[in-house]
Parts: structure tokens; sequence; C-alpha cells
């Protein structure tokens, strides 16, 4: 199939070429670039509840001076707790999972360094770690 060039279509063309114009260069555009994070992460599992509390809250200042702005608590599930079978224990505060984004948000001092805690991947079943978005150091 044989299609004609209309003469309005070979003008326009002529005009363009004709014209002084310059066409934006689309390669040369700048992209708002996603937020880079500094992440930092560190792994509970073993730590007693007493321990995991303290190496959060050194871990937090440490991260918060040296301008990390992410850390990834990796805490487990808690599927391997063993107070699952004390009756005598709370199931939910007695696992590292629970009682680390507890006693953070319940600490003043470090909550003034922090944004935001990942609550929603704290109450996930199928998580076994969250987020806590740190501010910039003034």
């Amino acid at each position: 199939m044989i299609k004609k060039i209309s003469d309005k279509d070979k003008q326009d063309w002529q005009n363009f070429i004709d014209s002084s114009d310059k066409l934006e260069n689309k390669d040369n555009q700048t992209f708002k670039k996603p937020k880079q994070y500094i992440e930092k992460s560190i792994d509970l599992h073993g730590y007693t509840l007493e321990e995991a509390n303290q190496k959060m809250n050194s871990y937090i200042e440490e991260c918060f001076i040296s301008g990390v702005n992410k850390i990834n608590v990796i805490t487990g599930k808690g599927l391997r707790s063993k107070n699952l079978n004390d009756p005598y224990q709370s199931n939910n505060l007695s696992i590292l999972k629970y009682s680390v984004p507890e006693f953070i948000k319940n600490n003043s001092q470090l909550m003034s360094k922090i944004i935001s805690i990942d609550f929603e991947a704290v109450e996930n079943p199928s998580m076994g770690n969250f987020d806590i978005f740190l501010k910039k150091k003034k």
C-alpha cells in the first residue's frame, strides 16, 4: 500500500526544517531521583530483651550521629521463642519483634531522633524485621 503525502504535510515539514526553533532534547531531561537512604541493619537474633534494648539504644544513637537515616532491625518472627510455653510471660512483649519497637516508642530521648517506625511491619506476622527512619542531625 502506497500512501501519498498531502501538500499540507509537505508544507508543515518544510516549515519545520526552515524554522530556527530547537526541539527539546528529552535525553537531557533531569528526572527527580528517588530519595536515597543511608541505610544500616542490625540483627537481634539471640539477644535477651534487656540486651536487645540496650543494643538498640546505643545503635540508634550511633546511626544518628553518623548520618544514617534508615535502620533495618531484624528481630525474627518469634516463632521459636521459648516464652510460648511459659504461662507467666506475655506472648507478645517478651518477643523481640514486639518489645523492641515498644521500648523505642516509650523512650523520648530516642524518639527525638526518629521520624517514624514501621509498625505495619511489626504487626505483620510474616515479617521478622521493621524499619526505623531517623531525622537528620542538625
